[in-house]
């Protein structure tokens, strides 16, 4: 990159550590550390939906899917808005009513409230693992990004993005990551969406000119096999009914109502980002045939043919999306530790200044963990979309259970939970042994077949709950 387009870039990541300390210096406890003080509104509430979730995977990941498969890839981002839409519709006030009754900080918290705490002891190594895959993703995505950039080396790149996510986040917390979750939901509509389109359609033509260059099977929706579509909207879908952060971000909202507004508005957000990212990976397809690369196409495209300036936008734009994932990833890890491990099993009679030291450690902690596995991290989506199956397929039903029964005993939860993630695990091991046969079947299939079989049968041999 020239001159001007680095000085943007790295004025950018100045800013996000700025405002980690502007957000350290007010935060004066525990809720604003770890849900905003309760008090967010619904654009906030919508950014923060946006920017937990639209990041790597679905700006870089979701680009190089559709260079190299097609239209097809767009299901990545579809099953997001579909997923928020749903869970706005359905159950984002209950969550937020009762989360402000029993003063929850996790979705432990929750799950340990309605069942008991060996099933919160489940949904916490769930969390764990699903969200450290997460945030390894988006250091993995960003340093891929910065590598072909600047040119400095992978691991470079990758301590560069890990260290100013981790130091933000760990400074400020979720103030930290509302206020730069409002700037980066910014930055990614105006970098992907007003420059990279406009650009694209510049370097590549129009969307019927690049139709009449690239196969049909690039713009036919089910390429990849419906199978395979229905797998992944499904499970990321169910995510957002037991991720962590979608609990967080309900408790974050000032009242009920603004918590389903925010879920509602964010997927008008998400769908002009997904429109943007299936052109310009359409676009990279007519503009290079032969990449060497595939999976950093969309920073070759941006270094090539972006016009100086321009290209700086488009580049934050695309870090903005990554970094603020990877700052909800590493915060989510953080509370696990420190409220559902450290303070329930450890330090019962912890103080809330305690609290806060150990909430700043655990997000260092987990920042240093998601770099160390980001070195083994390849094909994004395919990670985090085992990482939403982990989360999904044995906590769904008894998540949705405990919203409006009180019928299901504590050890058909466990049991349901427990043995699905087992059930996922093993599976996935298998099919990536070559075993074949049946667990050629994606293991979210299985997985939730297990949770729903152990759940009904338990609770129907149970006594009823008072």
């Amino acid at each position: 990159m020239g001159v001007l387009d680095t000085v943007i870039l790295f004025a950018y990541l100045a800013l996000l550590v700025g405002i980690g300390v502007y957000a350290q210096r007010r935060k004066p406890d525990v809720d604003d550390y770890f849900v905003a003080g309760r008090r967010m509104g619904p654009l906030t509430i919508a950014c923060m939906w946006v920017a937990a979730w639209i990041g790597g995977a679905a700006i870089v990941g979701t680009s190089a899917r559709i260079y190299g498969q097609g239209i097809t890839g767009i299901w990545y981002i579809i099953g997001m808005a579909i997923g928020c839409a749903l869970f706005g519709l359905t159950v984002a006030k209950r969550v937020k009513e009762l989360g402000d009754g029993e003063r929850h900080l996790t979705y432990p918290d929750f799950i340990e409230k309605h069942y008991d705490n060996r099933t919160r002891a489940v949904a916490t190594i769930t969390t764990v693992l699903a969200y450290t895959a997460y945030s390894a993703g988006q250091f993995a995505a960003a340093a891929a990004i910065l590598q072909v950039l600047i040119g400095w080396s992978y691991g470079s790149c990758l301590l560069l993005a890990g260290a100013i996510v981790t130091l933000y986040t760990a400074a400020g917390g979720y103030l930290a990551v509302t206020y730069t979750d409002r700037l980066q939901v910014t930055l990614v509509l105006v970098g992907i969406v007003a420059v990279g389109i406009p650009v694209a359609i510049s370097q590549a033509g129009s969307w019927a000119d690049m139709q009449a260059v690239l196969p049909a099977s690039h713009y036919d929706f089910g390429a990849q096999g419906w199978n395979k579509v229905a797998a992944l909207v499904v499970s990321m879908v169910l995510s957002f009914f037991v991720a962590m952060d979608s609990f967080s971000r309900s408790f974050a909202a000032r009242d009920a109502a603004t918590a389903r507004r925010g879920a509602l508005l964010a997927p008008l957000l998400m769908l002009p980002i997904a429109l943007a990212v299936a052109w310009l990976g359409l676009a990279a397809a007519v503009l290079y045939p032969d990449p060497d690369a595939t999976a950093s196409i969309l920073a070759t495209f941006v270094l090539d043919r972006f016009p100086v300036g321009l290209k700086g936008l488009m580049v934050i734009g695309i870090l903005s999306a990554v970094m603020s994932v990877a700052a909800i990833s590493v915060l989510t890890a953080s509370a696990n530790y420190a409220r559902d491990i450290h303070q329930r099993y450890l330090r019962p009679d912890m103080t809330p200044a305690a609290m806060l030291k150990i909430g700043t450690l655990a997000s260092l902690g987990a920042g240093a963990l998601g770099l160390l596995l980001a070195w083994k991290m390849r094909d994004i989506i395919d990670i985090l979309q085992f990482g939403f199956t982990l989360n999904s397929a044995g906590l769904f039903l008894p998540t949705v259970a405990a919203l409006w029964t009180t019928r299901v005993p504590a050890a058909a939860a466990f049991w349901s939970t427990a043995a699905s993630l087992v059930t996922v695990i093993a599976w996935r091991v298998a099919a990536d042994a070559g075993a074949g046969g049946v667990f050629a079947i994606d293991p979210l299939w299985p997985g939730l077949l297990v949770s729903a079989l152990l759940l009904a049968v338990l609770t129907a041999l149970a006594p009823r709950r008072a």
